[in-house]
C-alpha cells in the first residue's frame, strides 16, 4: 500500500474503511480524551482508536466504560475541565445517551460525536436508516450527514471547528455498513494542515479550583428561558459562520463544501432531496432520468441542524416538484425530512408540490431503478399523504 500512495498538497491518497477514516480524522484533531463503548456498526471506530493509543500513534486518554451513557458522561466531565474529547455510538446506544445530549448543549460544551446510523428496535435490526439521529433533532446539537469517506474525514474536522467556535456539541452521521464497512479512496491531510485549520482548543470557561464555576446548576424559570434563548440565537448564526469555515477549509485543503449541494439542478423541474450515502444512488438515477429527457436533479442536505432553510430554497431554485426521500419517520406525522422541508417552504412558494416518500427504513435496499420508478410515477402519487414503498 505504501508504494502506491501519492501526495498532493500535503495530502496522501489512501483507501480505508469508513470507520477507519473516522478514527484517522479524530486522531488528526488531537483529542485529549476518548471514551469507548462498542456497538455495531461503529465498533471499528473505537477499536482503531484503541490501537492508535496503544501503539503510541495517538496521545489521548482512552477510557473503556460499561455503557453508552457512561461514555458520553465521561466526555462531559472531560470537556468540563477544558479538554477536546470524542466518542462514537449508534442506534440504541444513541437513544441511551439522550439525557446527556441535553446536558451537553445546555452546558454549552463543544464536543464531537460520530453516530453510525442504524435502525432502532423493535424489531431488532443492525441495518441502517436515520431514525436514531433524526429523533435527537431537538436536543440542541449541530447535525451533519456524510455521503462519502472523504466527506467523513473533512466533516469531522469541520465539526470540531464549528463546535468550538459556537460552543455547542456536534454530531456527525455516517450510514452504518454502507459507509462504515465500505472501503473508499480519499485524501488524508497532513497533520500540519489540520493544525492550521483547527488550532489547539482553549476553553473559555472550565472547572478550575482557582476560579470556581458551576455548570448545569438549578435556576429560576426566567434564567432557564434565557439560557435556551441564547442557544436558539447561536443556532441561527451557525449557517453563516459555517460559510466562513467552508471558505477557510477550501483555502487549506482545496475542497469546497456547503450546507446543501445540488447536482443537475440548474434547470430541474423535479428535485429529489436526500441526506447521507443514498445520494450516490440517487445521482445515478438522475443521470438515467436525464437520458430519458426528464429535467430532474438532486439536492443533498449535509447540515440538518440547524436546518439551512434559506440555502435549501436557493439550491432547489425554480423546481415545481420536490420529492423528499426519507430514511426516518415521525409516526403519525410523516417523513422527518419532509416535515422540515415543508416548514422551510411554507409561505415562500405556493406553487411547489412536496412529496413525502418513505424510501428506506431498517436498511431496505434502494436501487437507481427504484428512484427512477418513483419519478416516473410522480403524477399518480399523492403529495398530501406519506408514500411508503
Amino acid at each position: 500500500m505504501e508504494e502506491t500512495r501519492t501526495v498532493v498538497n500535503k495530502q496522501t491518497k489512501d483507501m480505508l474503511l469508513g470507520s477507519e477514516v473516522v478514527a484517522h480524522a479524530v486522531k488528526l484533531c488531537r483529542p485529549h480524551v476518548i471514551a469507548a463503548y462498542p456497538i455495531t456498526p461503529q465498533t471499528h471506530i473505537v477499536e482503531t482508536l484503541s490501537n492508535m493509543v496503544e501503539s503510541g500513534e495517538l496521545s489521548s486518554e482512552y477510557i473503556k466504560v460499561e455503557s453508552e451513557m457512561s461514555a458520553i458522561a465521561s466526555c462531559y466531565g472531560a470537556v468540563a475541565v477544558g479538554s477536546r474529547s470524542f466518542t462514537a455510538t449508534s442506534s440504541q446506544g444513541l437513544a441511551f445517551m439522550h439525557e446527556m445530549l441535553h446536558w451537553f448543549s445546555g452546558s454549552r460544551f463543544p464536543f464531537v460525536m460520530v453516530n453510525a446510523n442504524r435502525a432502532l428496535g423493535a424489531p431488532w435490526s443492525i441495518w441502517t436508516d436515520q431514525s436514531d439521529s433524526m429523533s435527537q433533532r431537538d436536543t440542541g446539537w449541530i447535525q451533519f450527514y456524510c455521503e462519502t469517506a472523504q466527506e467523513i474525514m473533512d466533516t469531522i474536522i469541520q465539526a470540531y471547528w464549528i463546535s468550538e467556535k459556537m460552543m455547542l456539541p456536534a454530531m456527525v452521521m455516517i450510514d452504518g455498513f454502507i459507509l462504515s464497512h465500505t472501503m473508499e479512496g480519499l485524501y488524508m491531510p497532513d497533520q500540519s494542515l489540520v493544525d492550521h485549520f483547527l488550532p489547539a482548543y482553549k476553553a473559555p470557561y472550565l472547572l478550575d479550583v482557582q476560579n470556581p464555576l458551576s455548570f448545569g446548576a438549578a435556576t429560576t424559570g426566567d434564567s432557564f428561558y434565557n439560557f435556551k434563548k441564547m442557544i436558539a440565537k447561536t443556532m441561527k448564526s451557525i449557517s453563516s459562520t459555517l460559510s466562513e469555515g467552508y471558505s477557510f477549509f477550501n483555502e487549506v485543503f482545496e475542497r469546497q463544501y456547503s450546507n446543501c449541494e445540488g447536482y443537475r439542478v440548474h434547470d430541474a423541474e423535479t428535485v429529489l432531496l436526500t441526506s447521507g450515502a443514498i445520494t450516490g444512488t440517487v445521482r445515478v438515477a438522475v443521470d438515467k432520468l436525464r437520458d430519458m429527457g426528464m429535467r430532474v436533479g438532486v439536492v443533498k442536505l449535509r447540515l440538518f441542524r440547524p436546518f439551512p432553510k434559506e440555502q435549501l430554497i436557493e439550491v432547489i431554485g425554480d423546481a415545481r416538484d420536490i420529492i423528499v426521500l426519507n430514511r426516518a419517520v415521525s409516526y403519525g406525522a410523516g417523513g422527518t425530512l419532509t416535515q422540515e422541508t415543508r416548514a422551510a417552504f411554507y409561505n415562500m412558494r405556493g406553487n411547489v408540490k412536496i412529496y413525502d416518500v418513505i424510501i428506506s427504513i431498517g436498511g431496505k435496499e434502494i436501487y437507481p431503478e427504484t428512484v427512477v420508478d418513483i419519478v416516473l410515477a410522480k403524477d399518480k402519487l399523492s403529495f398530501e399523504d406519506s408514500i411508503w414503498l
